[in-house]
């Protein structure tokens, strides 16, 4: 297989090229735009990767699953419905096209930026500080291995995070935040800037493909329902305004990053890790968009 992906990954080097790394955030501005890598975990936990596989990114929107999976467990779905909606996005990640302005003012679903504000009032914790330590130290545990935060990036996000801050505080005046504003931003600037490698996101999808068990020892890490839900979701919402056409062309439940990450899961069979950071217009990754494909394509992996 690492042969397979090593071709895959010379067959879509050209794509990094055609995108832009984000610039909004500065410190992510400085990252490579030709760096592209994918790794594959199988569901006994065999890795097979290519490409800049091992290179650092900050995990960025794909937290945004781990923090929604915690929030499951804690909250349960029934109490989150009522504050997030699963309905798909239709306008940009950050944009406030994507809360419910005529009728409830809730965000659209978890996966986009105003979403993710309220996902994190719903995981359980004594104050932000502990929060934080409870997804990261979920995130280590998915993900196979200890993370940690990408401290420069974590100051420019916090810095230059305005449109965060104006979705958050129409969110508290219409009664859907609650939580001090600066706080809840700062744990999600944090959450957004811890370091990730392709494996790491690759295991996560995996536990997810194999109903939330470990890879190592098939404890139960994730209840069977939520990986549903998480993954349902997915499915829909988590190519931002792009999901559409990504399920047409990759067909699998995926979760992207403005880092260059996306996610994808293929239940019952293997999890899967790419990076890019030269990003389209809507935010996802074009060379690990590339990558899916022939993955998808390759395996016959597609749900559809």
């Amino acid at each position: 297989m690492n042969s397979a992906l090593q071709q895959m990954v010379r067959d879509c080097q050209s794509w990094t090229d055609k995108g832009k790394v984000a610039d909004y955030i500065p410190e992510l501005s400085k990252a490579n735009p030709s760096q592209l890598g994918v790794s594959i975990t199988q569901l006994d936990g065999t890795e097979f990767y290519a490409g800049n596989s091992r290179d650092l990114f900050t995990i960025q929107s794909i937290s945004k699953v781990s923090n929604f999976l915690l929030a499951l467990e804690d909250k349960g779905y029934e109490a989150l419905k009522h504050q997030i909606g699963v309905l798909p996005t239709i306008r940009g990640f950050n944009s406030i096209l994507e809360l419910d302005i005529e009728n409830e003012h809730k965000p659209l679903n978890p996966f986009i930026n105003a979403g993710a504000m309220v996902t994190l009032t719903f995981i359980k914790g004594k104050n932000n500080d502990e929060k934080f330590s409870r997804v990261i130290n979920f995130m280590s545990q998915m993900m196979g291995e200890e993370l940690s935060i990408n401290e420069a990036v974590y100051q420019s996000e916090r810095e230059t995070g305005n449109r965060n801050r104006a979705l958050a505080y129409y969110m508290k005046s219409t009664g859907i935040l609650t939580e001090d504003v600066e706080s809840l931003l700062d744990l999600y600037f944090k959450i957004c800037s811890v370091q990730v490698h392709c494996g790491h996101i690759s295991r996560f999808a995996a536990v997810l493909a194999n109903q939330g068990r470990d890879l190592n020892n098939e404890m139960s890490l994730i209840k069977p329902y939520h990986c549903r839900v998480a993954k349902a979701i997915m499915a829909n919402c988590g190519m931002y305004d792009a999901s559409g056409e990504f399920a047409v062309k990759v067909g699998l439940p995926a979760k992207s990053g403005v880092g260059g990450g996306i996610m994808a899961i293929a239940s019952g069979k293997m999890g899967i890790g790419v990076m890019g950071p030269a990003l389209d217009t809507r935010g996802n990754s074009m060379g690990g968009w590339q990558l899916l494909e022939r993955i998808s394509d390759h395996y016959q992996l597609s749900i559809y």
